[in-house]
């Protein structure tokens, strides 16, 4: 990368990171509902939620479901009014251990494909680079955080830890994966033009 492109390329580079990001979260979401959609839809559970809620929680649910694929858990209120942490997927056996390697995956890619793109030479540059995937996927991990809510009653809601959703899901999980797959990209990078000098 040269002094005189550097500025053109770092805003290419932010820009795709914030489409990677954003790209890494919807993806992982619509996985996670074609493999966990149908048995939250036939759960007793889920029967329970539309009658207390009002409404088909169905894609909200799939919501909680993801975010315990990060390991943030579900607030469901209980009966005598306390609300409890749920992870589904490690509760419900239905649910595939596979779904907590979902993310990390796709962020790795996120962050492979951004040092692609921006062209990185080198391991540092690839962790800055691969870093700039955390905008996309901070946004929507807070906006889901706020979609995936249900109300139960008039004043009781299931959502997921809001907390949690924005601080390991939103800021931890793509700082270190998508990091890393920069970096990895930077180094696979700077090893073929040791191998290969021009």
């Amino acid at each position: 990368m040269t002094e005189t492109n550097s500025g053109r390329f770092g805003v290419l580079t932010a820009v795709a990171g914030v489409l990677a990001g954003t790209v890494a979260y919807a993806f992982g979401y619509a996985l996670t509902y074609v493999l966990t959609s149908s048995e939250i839809q036939n759960s007793s559970a889920q029967q329970l939620l539309e009658v207390f809620s009002g409404e088909s929680a169905t894609w909200k649910a799939v919501g909680w479901v993801f975010y315990n694929a990060h390991f943030v858990d579900a607030q469901i209120p209980s009966l005598f009014g306390a609300s409890r942490a749920i992870n589904f997927v490690a509760e419900v056996e239905a649910f595939p251990s596979l779904l907590y390697v979902l993310p990390p995956v796709l962020l790795l890619l996120a962050g492979v494909v951004v040092a692609r793109i921006g062209g990185v030479s080198d391991a540092a540059d690839g962790a800055k680079v691969g870093a700039s995937v955390l905008a996309g996927y901070f946004a929507l991990s807070v906006v889901g955080a706020f979609l995936f809510t249900v109300p139960i009653g008039e004043t009781a809601t299931a959502e997921p830890d809001f907390v949690a959703a924005v601080l390991v899901a939103g800021v931890v999980y793509p700082a270190v994966f998508a990091t890393l797959g920069g970096v990895v990209a930077g180094v696979v990078q700077s090893s073929r033009a040791t191998i290969s000098p021009q």
